[in-house]
């Protein structure tokens, strides 16, 4: 075998500059495919992660008839007396923290402009509002006792053109099915670097919220984080009655999960189109030999070399083009995957309705998708090869020897 080799290597180094060529082609190739695999896992993954610290949670305690659609605020549709729900829920060793929240479809007006805003109740001290603690741009979060105070994102902001200390007015619909409106102050601005979050969303203190949509001692689910999201489901068991609904992460991201499914199938058809491509570039590099080498090729026949042997020989010659440019692709491949995952690839605002998609994108290369990649990118080669190898085996040492 070690001999096959040397003569592989000879034979690529008869022609270096078509050599270095297609081994390149194999290189680019392999890593455009896995700077899309990381780009795909990335953006799944950065969605994934701000849906749940967001909006989904781990999982959320809501009552059985709540319709999340509709954001009812129907008091059979909501949990009565969140408190000791929540102090429940956190008596569970496997819960990081457990807040109720208050959800409701409102307007937001100043002078003649207007946005439909979801309008959330929240505790101000709870330790799961961090993500928008951490992301005031300007102003002040809100305290418990604000009466008078709301919080907005920042593209909303921009939208209205809004600042810390602006009036706005917020009109929302209440429990009794009629609308309400009150002039708040904009205490602060936020940024979680989600836009359609962030330009869609208003808070209000929990107890402010419950007062202003008619809903006292009311809420619409408990959000809750684990230690570990893949205890959600045993943590929903445990939960789980005829009053509650205990839908986990998968559930509530149900739409973002069909994504990746979609976005994993396209990425197949992209992944052969491109491979096609490169086995092309393999294929009529390893032709081209074979029809310079014709007299060659009769030669070896004519001295007793075997069909079967002449193919290993051009086979060979393939593996180490294929091995050359994957171990090149490699390299290529790693480093753009490094720089993107550290300085990111901005992508704006592309909302979707069910998905939370931040506006900077952060490829992440898996291990299992390098190793799937790489054979791949090798199986398809070595196939490639097949078709010019076989081409060579069939020449009959005559009209070789006569270069026909």
């Amino acid at each position: 075998m070690l001999q096959w080799i040397k003569i592989a290597y000879r034979n690529i180094g008869r022609n270096r500059r078509r050599s270095l060529l297609s081994a390149l082609a194999v290189a680019l190739g392999l890593a455009l495919l896995l700077f899309m695999a990381a780009f795909i896992e990335g953006e799944i993954r950065g969605a994934m992660e701000s849906s749940i610290r967001l909006e989904s949670g781990h999982l959320q305690v809501r009552a059985a008839t709540y319709d999340e659609d509709k954001v009812s605020l129907a008091w059979e549709d909501l949990l009565e007396n969140p408190e000791q729900i929540v102090a429940q829920v956190e008596t569970l060793k496997q819960v990081k923290v457990a807040t109720p929240r208050l959800r409701a479809n409102g307007i937001l007006a100043i002078r003649d402009e207007t946005a439909g805003v979801m309008v959330m109740g929240i505790d101000p001290n709870s330790e799961a509002n961090m993500p928008f603690v951490e992301g005031m741009v300007t102003g002040e979060f809100l305290s418990p006792d604000d009466r008078e105070g709301l919080l907005i994102g920042q593209p909303l902001a921009d939208n209205l053109g809004l600042h810390a200390g602006d009036k706005v007015n917020l009109l929302v619909n209440t429990s009794d099915g009629g609308v309400d409106e009150q002039i708040f102050s904009v205490r602060g601005i936020f940024s979680t670097r989600t836009p359609s979050y962030d330009k869609a969303t208003v808070f209000l203190p929990l107890s402010k919220a419950q007062t202003f949509t008619r809903t006292e001692k009311h809420a619409s689910l408990i959000f809750v984080l684990l230690e570990d999201r893949e205890q959600a489901e045993a943590v929903a068991a445990s939960l789980q009655n005829n009053r509650y609904e205990v839908p986990t992460w998968r559930k509530l991201n149900e739409m973002l999960i069909q994504t990746e499914q979609m976005a994993n199938s396209y990425m197949v058809l992209f992944n052969l189109i491109v491979l096609a491509i490169t086995a092309t570039v393999i294929t009529n590099t390893l032709v081209m030999a074979v029809f310079e080498r014709t007299r060659e090729i009769g030669i070896l026949a004519a001295i007793g070399l075997k069909g079967r042997q002449i193919m290993v020989m051009f086979l060979a010659e393939a593996s180490l083009l294929a091995l050359g440019g994957i171990a090149l692709g490699l390299i290529l491949g790693g480093l753009l995957v490094a720089y993107f995952t550290t300085f990111g690839f901005f992508i704006g605002d592309i909302g979707m309705a069910g998905v939370i998609f931040g506006d900077t994108i952060y490829p992440y290369l898996t291990l299992n998708d390098t190793v799937s990649v790489t054979i791949t990118t090798l199986i398809i080669t070595l196939l490639a090869a097949l078709y010019p190898a076989g081409l060579a085996a069939r020449l009959e040492p005559v009209e070789a020897l006569h270069g026909k």
